[in-house]
């Protein structure tokens, strides 16, 4: 396989190196013959370049029995900096359920994926909207004519749905003396959805009606900065978060020189995926038995080693060898190489190298052939380019034909925003060191602030982008009262990242959010 770029949920670059193209000098204007146009410049802002744009359109869908009419809008929305100028427009599209009486009775969410960078298709069109993209479940969606069928998982039954694309993303660009860069950046990040949700609230005559923020990936990090940020600045309480594929700790995923804990967390995932691949000696009937047991091992035995570091016996270091064998299928001879700690990809790469295969990241069912077998580290992820042809395909055809937006536009998947990402948070502070980029304690304050805030937290067992057990040990660690360390709930999936993908578990994950807003709008 070819090194391929993941059209994925997220992709996860931390520490990225952003450049700075140095600015050109204008050429000197000539004193005669004829006058090129004059350029418009940043200072120019004129009225065409900040008109938002709006397309409503009337359908309907039938689920579980019952038929639902609703309205799309698919619309820009201006954002201005704290000058109050116009700085950018941004792209979403609103399901709003038909004759509604009372819009304080009916729940509004609003969701978006991560990266960060990544535009919101992924949810949109393959998990919660009325409308979504067929793929074949844990394989390679073949080659166009793809098929766009209606999803009787939408959360339309619920919840109206708003699905925002992140500056640059989608049709969401920055205007005027602004710079899409401008937004790059956890906090601007946060500043801008906050800006876009408080304004539909406004113009919507929503601030009355039960409010959800749903996300994935890097959007469960905003998603937990973000709900402080719009409780503690605009006083805007939520009733619920669902968190899909989360991580609020990016040092929880990077394989840090010195530090053990990824290692640590990423093994009970490790041991799905070898199950799953069916690489193991001796392969248990059932896989959540299987983890749990990886789990016990992975915070006991498994960490007391790591943590002994070079002190670590060698006889010691061959049963731990043996044993780490047991739950992901590398062999005793690998581990001894790698010092008992093999990070994602080598296990990427190592996994299925002797069937000539590199395992997912995002959704670890997923494989695609190795081109080099000799690669230490895995070369690409096959999920992305598996779905990633349907998704991007019919996003576009579905924005032009259904709903009428965005025809000579260009829709973007990515804003290819990791280089210039700006990871320092304006109030964090600790001991004058930089930290590892982390919300847990947002989460925690807007729990202490709302105590009726219910989180939801879903994972999948085969996500080796975001590991569930590294999760756990955030939720069990945000020093939370006992009351409040109850409003949070975990469920999981035999599946991966974008645990929807999977027919059964897209039913799944759709049951249980349904059911966690009737318990987050009880009186």
């Amino acid at each position: 396989m070819r090194k391929v770029i993941s059209l994925g949920a997220v992709t996860w670059v931390w520490l990225a190196l952003a450049g700075r193209a140095a600015a050109q000098a204008p050429a000197p204007a000539q004193e005669r013959g004829p006058r090129a146009p004059e350029a418009k410049t940043d200072e120019k802002c004129d009225a065409a370049a900040t008109k938002e744009e709006s397309s409503a359109t009337d359908h309907s869908i039938r689920i579980g029995g019952q038929t639902i009419s609703y309205k799309a809008t698919a619309s820009t929305t201006l954002l201005k900096n704290d000058k109050g100028e116009p700085a950018g427009l941004l792209y979403s599209v609103a399901y709003t359920k038909s004759d509604v009486k009372d819009l304080s009775a009916r729940p509004v969410s609003f969701l978006y994926n991560g990266g960060p960078g990544s535009a919101t298709m992924w949810l949109h069109m393959g998990a919660f909207g009325p409308r979504r993209v067929y793929t074949v479940n844990g394989a390679f969606t073949p080659p166009a004519p793809y098929k766009l069928v209606d999803n009787a998982e939408t959360l339309l039954d619920k919840t109206d749905l708003v699905f925002i694309d992140a500056m640059g993303t989608g049709y969401s660009h920055a205007v005027c003396k602004a710079q899409e860069k401008d937004f790059f950046g956890i906090d601007e990040d946060i500043e801008a959805f906050a800006q876009f949700i408080v304004t539909y609230l406004s113009r919507n005559d929503r601030w009355n009606s039960p409010k959800f923020l749903i996300g994935e990936s890097y959007g469960t990090f905003r998603s937990a900065a973000l709900g402080n940020y719009l409780q503690s600045r605009d006083s805007v309480h939520l009733n619920g978060i669902v968190l899909i594929s989360s991580v609020l700790d990016l040092s929880s995923l990077t394989f840090t020189p010195g530090d053990d804990r990824p290692y640590i967390f990423y093994l009970p995932s490790y041991a799905a995926v070898a199950w799953y691949h069916k690489v193991l000696k001796d392969r248990p009937a059932d896989v959540v038995p299987f983890i749990e047991e990886a789990r016990k091992y992975a915070e006991g035995d498994y960490a007391t080693a790591l943590y002994k570091g070079s002190a670590l016996s060698s006889a010691d270091k061959t049963a731990v060898a043996k044993r780490v064998s047991y739950f992901t299928g590398l062999s005793e001879e690998y581990l001894m190489k790698a010092d008992l700690r093999v990070n994602l990809s080598q296990f990427r790469a190592e996994l299925q190298r002797k069937e000539g295969l590199t395992t997912g990241r995002i959704d670890a069912r997923f494989t695609g052939y190795t081109y080099d077998l000799l690669e230490e580290n895995a070369q690409g992820d096959p999920e992305g380019p598996a779905v990633g042809g349907a998704f991007t395909a019919l996003i576009h055809s579905y924005n032009h034909d259904e709903l009428k937006f965005g025809k000579d536009k260009a829709y973007h998947n990515s804003a290819n925003a990791f280089g210039s990402w700006n990871w320092v948070r304006r109030e964090q502070h600790r001991f004058g060191f930089p930290a590892a980029p982390n919300v847990d304690q947002d989460l925690a304050q807007a729990m202490i602030t709302n105590p009726k805030l219910l989180v939801q937290v879903e994972n999948g067992y085969y996500d080796l982008a975001t590991p569930f057990f590294a999760t756990e040990h955030t939720m069990e660690h945000l020093g939370l009262p006992e009351a409040l360390q109850k409003n949070i709930k975990l469920d999981y999936y035999n599946a991966g990242h974008m645990m929807y993908l999977q027919d059964q578990d897209r039913v799944s994950l759709h049951n249980q959010i349904a059911s966690f807003i009737d318990r987050a709008t009880q009186p």
